[in-house]
Formats: structure tokens, sequence, C-alpha cells
């Protein structure tokens, strides 16, 4: 396989994106590898750390339709999927589709929305399709969710249950930006206005064919024994109420594949790995005495370093 595809695009999208926000290189590498996964990104984070024109400029980077949606106690599942309403001219029925049929989604501030209208979204991440009044309408390709939470509130008015926790690809968080960074993005040009300017640096043939190829990459049997490891200790580690499902051991698979690809390689290493188990774990999971993500993720860092880490020669 072709891996050259997978670094130059993955530098294209981060150059891009940086140039709207700065010194998040790392995120903007998860939100990729995610969006080549076909899964969906749980963001926490304040308010005010730039969360949406992040997803705005990676929208341009990558050329798709964007739309944000605000979450509100009031918000219907029809205001996501749309409605089926009577033309008077023609004497019919018509759909008007909701704000859901387009390439990349921000559900912002999901958890304070009704458990109804956060299950109308739940067909449309993993089903890629949305079923109103009986008729299933295909969702655009691609598709992205990305959705976020605020901490400052707890967990909102209406808490994601564990089950919908587990439909996300990933969970991260951006955090706020270094003195230097933040003291040149306050004294330079909007970030609105160098938005206008950014263009997509990768075709939509480009996406397709790494959807693809990342399943290509070789996994070896001692790292898989290695994810399998990870997954495991969760399971029958006293800390956890809760373990990582079989969903998250597929989506960690998926992940360190990309992972790989993107750093030039067509195998996976451990460091792949632990490159991205946190971020495609830490939500899966429910530890004993707090339900906090920022606990469940140093526990799982924690059970991650008392694994061996497998020390093997890879075949070319």
């Amino acid at each position: 396989m072709d891996c050259t595809l997978f670094s130059k695009n993955t530098e294209r999208v981060v150059e891009s994106c940086s140039k709207v926000i700065v010194g998040k290189e790392e995120q903007i590498r998860l939100i990729f590898t995610a969006f080549l996964c076909s899964g969906h990104v749980l963001l926490e984070d304040v308010p005010g750390t730039g969360k949406t024109m992040l997803l705005r400029a990676f929208a341009k980077t990558v050329g798709s339709d964007f739309k944000r949606i605000q979450f509100t106690p009031d918000l219907l599942p029809s205001d996501l999927t749309g409605i089926n309403f009577y033309n008077q001219k023609s004497g019919e029925f018509e759909f008007r589709p909701g704000p859901l049929f387009t390439n990349i989604v921000l559900a912002d501030e999901l958890n304070r929305a009704t458990p109804r209208t956060q299950s109308s979204l739940l067909e449309a991440m993993e089903e890629s399709q949305i079923s109103v009044d009986g008729t299933t309408y295909p969702m655009a390709e691609p598709f992205f969710v990305m959705a976020t939470q605020n901490p400052i509130e707890s967990y909102g008015t209406f808490p994601l249950p564990e089950a919908q926790l587990d439909r996300f690809f990933m969970k991260i968080s951006l955090g706020y930006m270094t003195r230097t960074q933040e003291m040149t993005v306050i004294s330079g040009e909007p970030s609105a206005k160098k938005l206008e300017g950014l263009e997509a640096v990768v075709t939509p043939e480009d996406i397709r064919a790494m959807k693809a190829e990342y399943p290509k990459v070789r996994v070896q049997q001692d790292v898989l024994g290695y994810m399998m490891d990870i997954v495991e200790k969760t399971r029958t580690d006293s800390q956890f109420v809760t373990g990582v499902s079989t969903r998250g051991a597929l989506a960690l698979y998926r992940a360190s594949q990309v992972t790989a690809a993107c750093a030039g390689r067509d195998f996976v290493i451990p460091e792949d790995v632990l490159a991205v188990a946190p971020y495609v774990l830490s939500h899966r999971i429910l530890s004993r005495g707090s339900e906090s993500f920022a606990d469940a993720q140093k526990y799982l860092n924690r059970l991650i370093g008392e694994i061996p880490t497998p020390l093997e020669e890879i075949k070319a």
C-alpha cells in the first residue's frame, strides 16, 4: 500500500487547520483519524476554546459541507432529522431534510437535549441513515459528527448514558493555549478572516482512497495481543465498574491502523496503540467512586503502564 498518501495528506490537513487554530496539531490529527475511520468524536471542554472554529476549518480543509446544531432542552428529534410537510400546491406530503443531512455536524452541548432527542442522533451515527415516518433516508458520504459537552456544568441537564458514549469513536479535549500562543492569537488577524481564506487540501477521491487503504495496514499477533491485554484489563481490574466493549476494541484496532499509515508505515507498532488508546478508551469505562472522564483516563493510563509492551521484530 502507498503510505505516502496518508502522511502527505495528514500534514496538509494539520497545516491548513493550524492556520486558524493555533497549537492544536495533536487534536487535529486525532479528529482526522476518527474521520478516516468513519467514527465520531466527543469533545469535552470549556466554552470559548475554539471548538466550532476548529471543526469549520476542518470541514473546509477536507472539502465538506458543515452545519452546527445548538442542543437545548426544547429541541425535538424532528428538528434534527427533518419532517414531512403538506404542500398545498401539489396536494402531497414532501420531506424537508433536517440539519443532519450534511457531511460534518457539530452537535453543540449534546447533553442539554432530552434523551429522546439525543437518541435521534444515534441511528444517523451508527447506521448512516435516518428514518422518518417509516421511510429510511441514507446519510451523505462522508458523515462525521463532533459532539460537545461542557464540564463546568457537570453533566448538564441530561447525562449521556454509557451506551451512547460508546457510540463515539474518540473523546478528546482542546484545552487552553500556551501564553505565547494566546498572545499571538489575540493580537493577530481574526480567526474568522483566516477561515475565509482556507481551501480544500484533500479531494473526495483522496478520502475514499485512504478509507479503502488503511484496513490493509498489518497488525501482527504480538501487537494484537497487546491491544487485547489492555481491553481485558479494563474488564477485570477492580477499579472499573464497566470495561471496554467489543466496539471499543475494534475502534482501538482501526485507530492504530490509521495512526501507523499516517506515520508512513504499513504495519502497527505498540507506540501507535499507546498514542490513541487514551482517547479511544477513556470514555468507554466507568471507574469506581467517580464518573469523571479525567479520573477514568488517569486510571486507564496507570493500567496501561502496568502492561508489558511487546518487543518484536516486524517482518517486512
